[in-house]
């Protein structure tokens, strides 16, 4: 990326990449009254009486915290949270031009994670979720548990979960393709921090063997020898196993998950895997192995990344937005697990269905489900509604729902947003 490029876009015509702008109009003596003292009395004293009537009164309802203290950025590291404010700023864009949600982007300056828990949770009267995002592991996984614990509004960390919905996804569908079944493959993981925890508990919620499943960090194989130097996210996948390195305990794998650091993944140690090998290499920017290195290694395996300028990009924005609007739209009190795996299926399908025109148009060519296709592409407009009502379906049935809708009018509602999104146009 030219920086060039980059910093004219961050900072020309204004600083920054978003905005408030008011909903109400305010060019009159009346409509200041109504705007702040005395009108605004009135709708306080309707919320002190009934705390609900705040999703009726106010903005709360669709508005969310994107929330960082620096210590985790993109593949940046702990550059702290003033730092990272353009990534926190970018996640508010794209909330808002996928799924039409308002983000006041928080950057706090506090690495105690139980100091950092008692911040957040004195926020939430303010919004209608809250989206974590770049914090390190293992503290992130102590912050959000507590956080949900604490908090009557859904807690996400987007680094979690995000990657681990949308891998999942591109799985299923990498399995159908080679004719694996998940219940019989191996696993070996290339990281072992918030991402690919994540990744391996929603692995194993869809069915793969725990025993089938390995993790490497920068240590190596995370084995039961290890268990007195492991924090307890970690320990959960120690396996026993005399193999300590990336390349032994590759052999005969059928899947690589990277959420580790670039070119860790040799060709060598590819062409060990099972035949048809499936290749997440997701490191970002630069990946575990190259799209070019891995089909030249082998030819039919399946490569996805977290590029946009490879085949089958595994990224974030086509899972955060969605799983959002519909909390939102159905008031859940968390984000649980049947929500996640619903999203998992809906993307997953998604992928199956012929591909509409304004994505050909948008990226120039076209797209048929097989190997270099086995996740929807990010600007599919389709994946709001039809991952959305997936998750809200999954919400209510569930049981974390406070609002019933009607799935089938709210497809609809959200079929007329996502014309709307593609055009620029955005609502309150």
């Amino acid at each position: 990326m030219e920086k060039k490029l980059a910093l004219d876009y961050h900072s020309l015509p204004a600083p920054g990449k978003i905005r408030v702008i008011p909903t109400k109009p305010c060019k009159t003596a009346a409509e200041l009254s109504l705007t702040y003292t005395p009108g605004v009395a009135l709708p306080c004293l309707e919320i002190k009486a009934a705390p609900e009537d705040a999703y009726k009164y106010t903005s709360k309802g669709n508005l969310v915290a994107v929330i960082s203290n620096g210590t985790a950025v993109l593949g940046l590291g702990d550059i702290g949270p003033l730092a990272g404010k353009p990534v926190m700023e970018g996640k508010g864009v794209l909330f808002k031009r996928f799924a039409n949600i308002n983000v006041f982007d928080l950057e706090i300056n506090e690495k105690d994670p139980a100091k950092l828990v008692e911040i957040i949770s004195s926020l939430t009267p303010t919004f209608g979720g809250i989206n974590l995002e770049d914090i390190k592991a293992p503290e992130c996984f102590y912050i959000e548990e507590e956080l949900i614990k604490r908090s009557p509004i859904p807690i996400f960390h987007d680094d979690q979960h995000g990657t681990a919905i949308i891998s999942s996804a591109a799985l299923l569908n990498a399995l159908e393709i080679t004719h694996k079944k998940i219940s019989n493959i191996r696993l070996v993981f290339s990281g072992a921090g918030a991402a690919a925890i994540a990744c391996a508990n929603l692995m194993l919620d869809l069915g793969a063997k725990k025993e089938n499943l390995f993790m490497v960090d920068s240590q190596g194989v995370i084995t039961t020898k290890r268990l007195p130097e492991l924090n307890k996210y970690k320990a959960q996948f120690a396996q026993e196993t005399n193999k300590t390195t990336l390349a032994e305990i590759l052999i005969n794998t059928d899947i690589f998950i990277g959420v580790s650091q670039a070119n860790i993944l040799t060709k060598e140690m590819l062409r060990s895997m099972a035949p048809k090998p499936i290749v997440f290499a997701m490191a970002n920017p630069h990946p575990e192995i190259t799209y070019e290195e891995a089909k030249s290694a082998v030819p039919d395996s399946i490569i996805a990344t977290g590029r946009s300028d490879y085949p089958n990009q595994v990224n974030n924005v086509l899972g955060f937005p969605f799983i959002f609007r519909a909390a939102l739209d159905i008031r859940a009190t968390a984000i649980n697990k049947e929500m996640k795996l619903a999203a998992v299926k809906a993307l997953a399908q998604l992928a199956h269905s012929k591909v509409p025109k304004e994505v050909i148009k948008a990226y120039n060519q076209s797209f048929t489900f097989g190997p270099e296709y086995i996740i929807p592409k990010p600007f599919d407009p389709r994946v709001l509604y039809h991952v959305a009502p997936a998750i809200a379906q999954a919400a209510i049935d569930s049981g974390v729902a406070q609002k019933n809708i009607n799935i089938k009018e709210y497809t609809l509602q959200l079929k007329k947003l996502s014309k709307q999104l593609a055009k620029g146009k955005f609502s309150n």
